[in-house]
């Protein structure tokens, strides 16, 4: 069996500003917030449910400034599993909460997803398997 994910973590421009816009979203502090010494990058991050985590980086290297596109090689989207239907709603409403625009739940025939963006423009979503 194919292990499951343990981590993701994502670049970002303002470490203080995503790691408030994160705090907010996972209801949460991170669990750790530091500077990384062998590879020369500072990471935050974040404990969720099931043991995953879930870290903001910055480069002290990188380029700066740009921000993401899923059009690019690399990451697309990171979706986050919710068990139904009702829970993206809630999760609708958390993001109307917190002011942080969506496309609405969309349903599929493999699913229904809840897509939104950080403030680097990373594509995030909730998502969640079909019904029956």
């Amino acid at each position: 069996m194919f292990p499951s994910l343990a981590h993701v973590a994502v670049t970002v421009t303002d470490l203080e500003r995503s790691t408030q816009w994160y705090r907010a979203l996972f209801g949460s502090d991170a669990v750790l917030d530091e500077d990384e010494s062998i590879s020369n990058f500072h990471h935050t991050v974040f404990a969720l449910g099931g043991g995953q985590l879930f870290g903001l980086h910055t480069h002290p290297a990188g380029r700066g400034g740009s921000t993401f596109d899923e059009t690019d090689t690399g990451l697309d989207h990171v979706a986050f599993a919710c068990a139904d239907r009702a829970e993206l709603d809630s999760w609708v409403a958390k993001l109307d909460e917190l002011g942080v625009e969506h496309g609405g739940v969309v349903d599929a025939h493999y699913g229904s997803g809840l897509s939104f963006r950080d403030p680097d423009n990373i594509a995030l979503e909730f998502f969640a398997p079909p019904a029956g």
